[in-house]
């Protein structure tokens, strides 16, 4: 709940801090991102929830009032399902959004990877951000992204993770 609380802060002041500019969103960026995960299964009694910590890049294209792009994730984190420890999360992101000059809304759908102590597994993601300029290169944000693995490494269980990430970008 603290991660939240500090996740709903950054975010407050990004949107008090106002725009360093119109906002160009095309360019490259790569950045770093903090944040909370909450992980379930359909096995009564095995979920669990934690800190998630990682870096990210991507690639994005402004068309004016629209920005399309691509991006990659990779996430550390201390999630533990009982005997199995969610040790990192790996995935790869297509975004659509709408351009209001220094900040972006928009949508994710993409691939992800997780690995853990009893193996690796992939499955898909969906989910939406917020992103705004807070100089020229520098760009502050925030992310919520639904996973879902279905028959985990072969088998009948199935795990959902929701996570929510605060971020900061630099732009190239």
């Amino acid at each position: 709940m603290k991660l939240l609380r500090i996740s709903a802060l950054a975010l407050a002041a990004t949107a008090a801090a106002g725009a360093a500019s119109a906002g160009d969103w095309t360019g490259g960026y790569g950045g770093i991102q903090l944040g909370y995960a909450d992980v379930s299964t359909n096995v009564p009694g095995v979920n669990g929830n934690g800190a998630v910590y990682g870096l990210t890049a991507g690639y994005d294209y402004d068309m004016g009032n629209w920005v399309i792009g691509a991006g990659i994730d990779y996430d550390w984190t201390d999630v533990s399902l009982g005997a199995v420890s969610v040790d990192n999360v790996g995935r790869l992101k297509l975004r659509a959004g709408y351009d209001t000059g220094p900040g972006l809304a928009y949508g994710v759908l993409g691939a992800a990877r997780v690995y853990t102590s009893a193996g690796d597994d992939s499955g898909w993601l969906v989910g939406v951000g917020y992103e705004h300029m807070i100089t020229n290169n520098v760009s502050l944000g925030g992310e919520v992204l639904y996973h879902q693995f279905n028959n985990f490494l072969g088998s009948t269980t199935d795990i959902e993770a929701t996570t929510l990430q605060v971020r900061t970008t630099f732009r190239f």
